[in-house]
């Protein structure tokens, strides 16, 4: 038995130490980095009267991806609505910016629900494992702004008696687990407890069901999505005419990968990790980065379209609602940061620390480190590392530029997704936030 394992083991590992990387080839790379070049004087310009590191938001930006996300989707489906996902960015320019552009908001907790409320948003989704009964009485403080997608039948039982005492109508639908096991069964019922939950929601005068919601994550193409809504489908002949009258919305969450891809390190890719368990990666493998395609969102609005169309609307009516977050905002903002110390020929310093962006992500992530100062499309091997008192500071291990020196401005560009929310006063303060 044991050598049947190791044996299919070894395969395994064969197979992917044999899986062709898909290569970010360097004219592709050349061309991110020249459309942010063609941008160096606007930039630099906005930097002059603050202080670094710093984040530049471009308010267009964001604007333009939220207009092609929502005309994706509306042009192919009945009735439609489009929340933006809280979690993704919170800083309260970026929600104003999408409730400004006819979006609602999703949050995921109450301090999240309070900065809705605070901005006026009128259409609020809450989200989430685990409310407490304090946001529970938020929510019903407000109910005619909220719809709270209720994460389990204990939390149902929760509301549908607050909502009792407080003698208050609210709005909810239940979120469905996508995947039954491991950890993403944290998230929602089952589907085949749709009824079962329909059932108990209809005992209380107060609670009135109107939906589904699920979400997966980190689709680069929409196949998962797709699949779900067949098992949504499936799951609605088996359910009542007065549950299935009951549901007014299903909403298939976020997810999407922004267009470009997903920008790697070789030791991030399955044969990577591999090598890296084995033994220490060499530095030259820095030099080649790697993209994992993602679909276009024109890509994944016609497929999601489709399915619901021949899973759905052949069953019942119903609005459907999204809740994008990263491929809205991932390209609206940039980080900025200046060289503060150059300690060896190929170690630099910068005065921002990762806890600019909360977590250790250029370990894993590629993205471009772009030299503001002396501007160029070659790019060139260095270790560019932060300020804290820590080894995992890492911003990359290339820069694109003529050289690099003290008092050099750095850029790395499409930084607006789960960065300035992770952000942390560890060691080093936070950057600052300039808007355009």
């Amino acid at each position: 038995m044991e050598s049947d394992r190791k044996k299919i083991i070894y395969e395994k590992l064969e197979a992917v130490l044999n899986e062709e990387n898909p290569v970010f080839q360097n004219k592709d790379i050349k061309s991110v980095v020249s459309f942010y070049l063609d941008k160096r004087h606007f930039y630099l310009d906005k930097l002059k009267l603050n202080s670094l590191p710093a984040y530049i938001f471009e308010a267009s930006i964001l604007k333009s991806k939220a207009d092609d996300f929502r005309h994706a989707f509306e042009n192919l489906l009945p009735e439609t609505a489009f929340y933006f996902a809280m979690k993704c960015n919170n800083h309260p320019d970026i929600s104003f910016e999408m409730i400004n552009n006819n979006y609602g908001l999703d949050v995921s907790s109450g301090l999240e629900l309070d900065q809705a409320l605070n901005l006026g948003c009128e259409d609020i989704v809450f989200s989430g494992p685990g409310k407490t009964k304090a946001e529970h009485y938020i929510a019903l403080q407000n109910a005619g702004r909220v719809k709270i997608l209720v994460d389990s039948f204990g939390e149902l039982e929760r509301l549908s008696a607050l909502a009792e005492f407080m003698k208050v109508h609210i709005r909810i639908g239940v979120r469905l687990t996508t995947n039954p096991k491991m950890l993403w069964r944290k998230f929602g019922i089952l589907p085949e407890r749709i009824e079962e939950f329909y059932t108990q929601a209809a005992r209380s005068a107060f609670v009135h069901f109107e939906g589904l919601q699920f979400h997966t994550s980190w689709n680069l193409n929409p196949s998962v999505q797709c699949e779900f809504i067949r098992k949504i489908g499936e799951t609605l002949d088996s359910c009542s005419e007065e549950c299935k009258k009951a549901i007014k919305f299903i909403d298939v969450g976020g997810g999407y990968w922004p267009e470009q891809g997903e920008w790697l390190h070789y030791e991030t890719t399955n044969a990577g990790m591999v090598e890296k368990t084995i033994d220490s990666l060499g530095e030259t493998t820095r030099k080649i980065h790697y993209r994992t395609e993602s679909k276009p969102i024109s890509f994944f609005a016609q497929e999601i379209s489709n399915a619901i169309k021949q899973n759905i609307f052949s069953k019942i009516s119903c609005k459907i609602c999204f809740e994008p977050g990263r491929w809205i905002c991932n390209d609206s903002m940039q980080l900025f940061m200046t060289v503060i110390d150059i300690k060896e020929p190929d170690i630099a310093i910068t005065d921002a620390g990762t806890n600019t962006i909360g977590w250790d992500r250029f370990e894993y992530d590629y993205f471009p480190i772009i030299n503001m100062t002396r501007p160029s499309l070659e790019e060139k091997s260095f270790n560019i590392l932060g300020s804290l008192c820590t080894p995992h500071d890492v911003w990359g291990y290339n820069y694109f530029g003529e050289d690099l020196k003290e008092g050099d401005i750095l850029m790395i560009p499409m930084q607006g997704a789960y960065t300035w929310s992770l952000r942390q006063q560890f060691i080093k303060p936070v950057a600052s936030f300039i808007k355009t």
